[in-house]
């Protein structure tokens, strides 16, 4: 039986997916167990627990994707699938002693900064309130939906939903679909609503490059072999981490052209020209999010599959229409728009000093020191922050990063402080720079609708170097970049 909520505790993590998690069991292995994790979710695995549509899976290699505290041999195939992924990190967190720390159910929907006691104040769902000295925000990118400003969409009278939201209740079979998006979930779960659906129709703004992936499941031996030579494992991390190092440096333009020869290659499956024309991107590699699939591009040999590529004018209560005047009838619509990936913290209502609100520090879009802290935010933690995403495994960035957090505190505390804040001047040195590498990425500079820039224009989600890099600069980060100071100081 879980005891009552206390309403105080040193720290407070909002967000129980893979770095809320990781967070916890960093603390926890610390010795420092006055600490809560909170999440709307009835589980743990933030993204992997939402996202359950039909062929949700990972785009890097699991044996990465994976925490390299809690190796796993059990996964099922190289690229694991959705289930297995939430399986595991609930696992880990169970077998690490997360549970009692475990406030599931309960979001938080504001955060305000006390001067004088150095604490934050939460407020929950419920409208129960939670003080905490530190806050570490493990929100992430994908935690928001975006919906598409269609005319009419709310008019429609068959079955619509996200695909983040999806209806396992609604049977397919048969039916009329169309699909609007063309992008990461649509290339995932396209094939797999074909195998139901009597019609598909994939309204595609931009095409994207889709490159083929080595998935073939793992075998019993392979998997033995797994469990009882750990190094194995670990040499094909090693080989992973050094492969997507090199073929995903965007700041090497070589990489980039050879990874787009494959991504044509891959187009050569599609069995009509005209088809495949309009399947190939205008835009180089790596402008948008890589894409892999051994089956989406396929997917369009068949009759039923329809790729449409003319814009969407409205949507009627029976159909779609696009701008040529054809209205196509469908049952059911699938939306495959993302999400509002720009969001980060500010979709928590974080009030700091001053009354600053992070939204309005965030005017002209998200910004950070290291994607980790954001001046005027004392003691707030940010995991997977702005300008943190690259073409590695998130999860080997939430370990740099929960390792980076951990050493300030560590520092503040045998400082005999209560508080730090990233100095203004730091942040924005780091952020000047940041921006100056960022011009210097030429697929960047490209317009292909990525989700890369906020309103204003600036990149507010990439990290511009290899991960290696990353770990370099947090490494070699220390007090001096921050205020520090104690409760009830002036």
């Amino acid at each position: 039986m879980i005891e009552p909520m206390s309403t105080k505790t040193k720290f407070a993590i909002v967000g129980a997916g893979a770095g809320g998690v990781c967070a916890g069991i960093k603390l926890r292995e610390s010795g420092r167990n006055d600490f809560l994790i909170f999440d709307r979710a009835e589980k743990v695995g933030g993204t992997w627990y939402r996202n359950t549509y039909p062929g949700a899976a990972c785009d890097i290699a699991s044996h990465l994707y994976s925490y390299s505290f809690a190796p796993n041999p059990e996964w099922s195939r190289p690229f694991a699938p959705q289930a297995e992924i939430q399986a595991y990190i609930e696992r880990v967190a169970m077998d690490s002693g997360l549970k009692e720390h475990l406030r599931l159910g309960m979001g938080v929907t504001s955060a305000r900064w006390d001067e004088g006691s150095a604490r934050w104040t939460l407020t929950l769902d419920s409208g129960e309130e939670v003080e905490a000295q530190f806050v570490i925000a493990a929100l992430g990118m994908f935690g928001d939906i975006a919906m598409p400003e269609i005319p009419g969409l709310e008019t429609f009278e068959g079955t619509c939903f996200h695909s983040a939201q999806w209806n396992h209740d609604h049977d397919l079979n048969g039916e009329r679909v169309a699909v609007i998006g063309s992008a990461a979930s649509a290339v995932q779960f396209v094939p797999e609503v074909a195998k139901e659906a009597a019609q598909v129709d994939v309204f595609q703004r931009t095409p994207n490059w889709v490159l083929a992936k080595d998935d073939t499941p793992f075998s019993d031996e392979q998997r033995d072999a797994f469990r009882a030579q750990p190094e194995l494992l670990e040499d094909s991390r090693q080989q992973i981490f050094n492969l997507v190092e090199m073929a995903l440096d965007y700041t090497k333009n070589d990489h980039l052209q050879a990874a787009e020869a494959m991504g044509r290659q891959a187009l050569e499956v599609v069995e009509d020209p005209e088809l495949r024309a309009k399947l190939t991107p205008d835009h180089p590699f790596g402008c948008k999010r890589p894409l892999l699939s051994n089956a989406y591009l396929q997917s369009f040999n068949q009759p039923h599959v329809e790729l449409v590529t003319d814009e969407i004018e409205k949507i009627t209560p029976n159909g779609v229409v696009t701008r040529d005047g054809k209205e196509r009838g469908v049952d059911t619509i699938l939306l495959a728009t993302g999400f509002k990936v720009t969001r980060y913290a500010s979709s928590i209502d974080f009030v700091g000093r001053g009354g600053l609100r992070i939204g309005d520090a965030w005017d002209d879009g998200p910004e950070a020191y290291l994607g980790c802290t954001t001046s005027g935010f004392p003691n707030l933690f940010m995991l997977y922050g702005p300008n943190t995403n690259g073409g590695n495994s998130i999860i080997l960035m939430l370990e740099y990063q929960v390792e980076y957090l951990m050493g300030m505190i560590e520092k503040v505390e045998k400082a005999g402080l209560d508080w730090l804040d990233v100095r203004r001047d730091v942040m924005d040195e780091f952020n000047s720079e940041l921006q100056k590498e960022l011009d210097g990425i030429e697929v960047w500079q490209v317009s292909c609708n990525n989700y890369y820039r906020a309103e204003s224009g600036r990149i507010v989600t990439q990290w511009p170097h290899p991960f290696s890099e990353y770990r370099a600069r947090v490494d070699n980060d220390d007090l001096g970049s921050f205020e520090t100071g104690q409760a009830n100081s002036t």
